[in-house]
């Protein structure tokens, strides 16, 4: 049964077949019931490695769209025909899927359900509520400023399979990081903007 496989070896089969295309229906199919946390933590690490500029605002749909069915207590996801039926050419994704299941298996390696009652309704509604927010930020175009949170709903999202609880807390501790790098960076271009119009308006 594909539910039996560990979530590394979904990914590589991702990568292993010869279909030429891969919908993300067929992906959510493939995770099966793990398809809600398994979903955002592919589209998660996608979101850490160095994509082309704007990629990060696409692969963050996914996430987008599902966080805020956990956050809403959903038993199981939903996406739109358009996204769900839209053809992916594996070509393009192989390389990313066989960079991502070694990811994925060291951080299954080293996970263990722990701290459970983190994990009550309420708890993974949490989850979802940071996830979706983090979500937000991604799609906004920012130059590298996929980084942090991209590996955040990775780590929240693994928790959430594994029923980590501590890997919970380091989760939500990165998603406070990552909320005041992003305050950090805007001030800091805010700032640049500021110098430059003084700059400009001298020269007038």
């Amino acid at each position: 049964m594909m539910s039996e496989k560990s979530l590394a070896e979904v990914i590589e089969g991702f990568g292993e077949d010869e279909r030429p295309t891969l919908t993300v229906g067929e992906m959510l199919d493939a995770f099966d019931s793990r398809a809600f946390g398994a979903m955002l933590l592919v589209f998660g690490l996608l979101n850490t490695l160095p994509l082309p500029p704007g990629s990060s605002t696409i692969l963050s749909l996914p996430i987008l769209l599902l966080a805020p069915q956990i956050a809403m207590g959903a038993d199981h996801p939903w996406l739109p025909r358009r996204l769900t039926e839209k053809p992916l050419k594996r070509d393009d994704m192989r390389g990313l899927f066989r960079r991502l299941a070694p990811i994925v298996r060291s951080m299954e390696l080293i996970t263990r359900p722990r701290l459970r009652p983190m994990f009550a309704p309420m708890g993974e509604r949490a989850i979802g509520v940071v996830c979706t927010l983090l979500a937000l930020v991604l799609v906004l175009p920012i130059p590298l400023g996929n980084l942090a949170p991209g590996a955040t709903v990775a780590i929240l999202a693994l928790a959430l399979l594994q029923r980590d609880g501590i890997l919970a807390l380091a989760g939500y501790l990165m998603a406070l990081f990552s909320g005041g790098l992003l305050f950090v960076s805007a001030h800091v271009v805010i700032m640049a903007v500021r110098k430059l119009m003084t700059v400009f308006s001298g020269l007038f």
